[in-house]
C-alpha cells in the first residue's frame, strides 16, 4: 500500500456537547463531557490541521454551533485556501444567523434522518428536532436566495440523511418534502448508518441497522436515480451504503479514501469512526500524528479483525472488537455503560 502523505479531508468533532441524543451516534455526544478547547487552543489545533493541507476540514460534533470561537476557526481555515464545512443538527442557530453560516462556511450540512417528526425525532432522540431542523433549513434557504440574488457569495447548503430501518421507507417522502419547501437547496446526501459507536450495539444491530439486502438496495444506482427524479436537477443527490469506510484490507488495496478524524481536544483517531487515538495535534507534530494513523490501517490486529468482514453484522462485531482493543480504560468503561437499544424508543 502506498502511504498517503496527507489526509484528503479532515473531520473534526469540535465538541461532544449536543442538544440531541441520536440513537446511532458514534461519539455518544450529549452523553459525555464536551471536551471542547478554549478559543486559543482551538486555533492551535486549527493551525496543525492546516499544516497537513487537506482539501476540506469539516467541523462536526456534537453540535459545533455551541462552540465559542467557531467563526474564527472557520475564517482561519478558509484564509488558508482550504474548504470548511459545518455539520449541524439544526436544533438552534444560537447566536448565528443563517446569513452568517452561509458567509463563514463553504458548505453547511443539516442532519435530517426521516420525513416525519415521528421517525426523525425518535432517531435523533428529542421531540421537536424535526421541526427545528426544517426551520433551520428554511432559514438557510431564504438567506441563500437573498445572497445569491444580490450577487453575494453563499455557501452550498443541504441535507445529510443517515438511514436506519425505520426511516428507509421514507426516503422518497423526504426528497419530495425538501423539493417542495427548499427552492435553493444544493444537495442531499443519503448514507446508511454505520455499525460504529452506539450503532454497533447488538440490540441496535437487531432493531435498526440495515441488513445486507437493504444496504445493497440503498446502494443500487436505481435508488439514486429514483430519488434524483423527485428533486430539481440543480440538487446534487448522493446515495451510499458507507461500507467503503470500514478500513477493510480489500478497500485499502483498491485505494481507500484517506481522511483524518479528530476529537474535540485535538486527539487524532488512528482510524476514522473507530475508537483509539495515536497522538495530539495540540502538542505534537501533525505530520508524525498522521504517519501513526496510516500505520494503524495495516496493523496485524486490524487486518485480522476486518479481513473476514463480509456482512453488516460482521462489521458491527468487528467494531466492538476494535473499540475494546484500541480504546483506553475510559473508552472501555464508557462502552460498558451503554444501555441496550430499545426498539421504538430513543437511546
Amino acid at each position: 500500500m502506498t502511504l498517503p502523505e496527507r489526509p484528503a479531508d479532515v473531520v473534526w468533532d469540535i465538541t461532544y456537547a449536543c442538544p440531541l441524543r441520536c440513537t446511532h451516534c458514534y461519539s455518544e455526544s450529549g452523553r459525555r463531557p464536551s471536551r471542547q478547547l478554549d478559543p486559543a487552543d482551538l486555533l492551535r489545533v486549527t493551525d496543525a490541521l492546516i499544516a497537513l493541507r487537506p482539501g476540506w476540514i469539516a467541523l462536526a460534533g456534537g453540535e459545533p454551533l455551541l462552540v465559542r470561537g467557531l467563526a474564527e476557526v472557520a475564517r482561519r481555515i478558509r484564509a488558508a485556501g482550504i474548504g470548511v464545512a459545518l455539520y449541524t443538527g439544526g436544533w438552534s442557530l444560537s447566536d448565528w444567523t443563517a446569513a452568517d453560516l452561509l458567509t463563514e462556511f463553504d458548505r453547511v450540512n443539516v442532519s435530517v434522518d426521516g420525513a416525519t417528526p415521528a421517525v426523525h425525532d425518535r432517531v435523533r432522540g428529542r421531540a421537536g428536532s424535526f421541526d427545528r431542523a426544517l426551520a433551520t433549513l428554511e432559514r438557510l434557504d431564504g438567506a441563500a436566495g437573498r445572497l445569491r440574488a444580490a450577487g453575494h457569495r453563499s455557501a452550498e447548503f443541504g441535507v445529510d440523511c443517515t438511514v436506519v430501518r425505520s426511516s428507509l421507507h421514507q426516503l422518497d417522502q423526504l426528497c419530495a418534502t425538501l423539493a417542495a419547501r427548499l427552492p435553493h437547496l444544493d444537495f442531499v446526501w443519503i448514507g446508511a448508518a454505520m455499525p460504529i459507536g452506539l450503532a454497533s450495539r447488538p440490540s441496535f444491530v437487531d432493531a435498526e441497522l440495515l441488513d445486507d439486502e437493504q444496504a445493497d438496495a440503498l446502494a443500487d444506482p436505481a435508488t439514486g436515480e429514483r430519488l434524483r427524479a423527485l428533486l430539481p436537477p440543480t440538487v446534487t443527490v448522493a446515495v451510499q451504503d458507507n461500507r467503503m469506510l470500514q478500513v477493510h484490507p480489500d478497500h485499502l488495496a483498491r485505494g481507500w479514501y484517506p481522511f483524518l478524524q479528530v476529537e474535540p481536544d485535538g486527539a487524532a483517531r488512528a482510524m476514522p469512526i473507530y475508537e483509539g487515538t495515536v497522538g495530539s495535534l495540540l502538542t505534537e507534530d501533525p505530520g508524525e500524528v498522521w504517519r501513526r494513523c496510516v500505520q494503524r490501517w495495516s496493523d496485524p490486529f486490524v487486518t485480522a479483525t476486518l479481513g473476514p468482514v463480509r456482512t453488516m453484522r460482521d462489521w458491527a462485531a468487528a467494531t466492538r472488537r476494535l473499540d475494546r482493543h484500541f480504546g483506553d480504560r475510559l473508552v472501555r468503561a464508557r462502552i460498558e455503560r451503554r444501555p441496550a437499544h430499545l426498539a421504538g424508543q430513543p437511546g
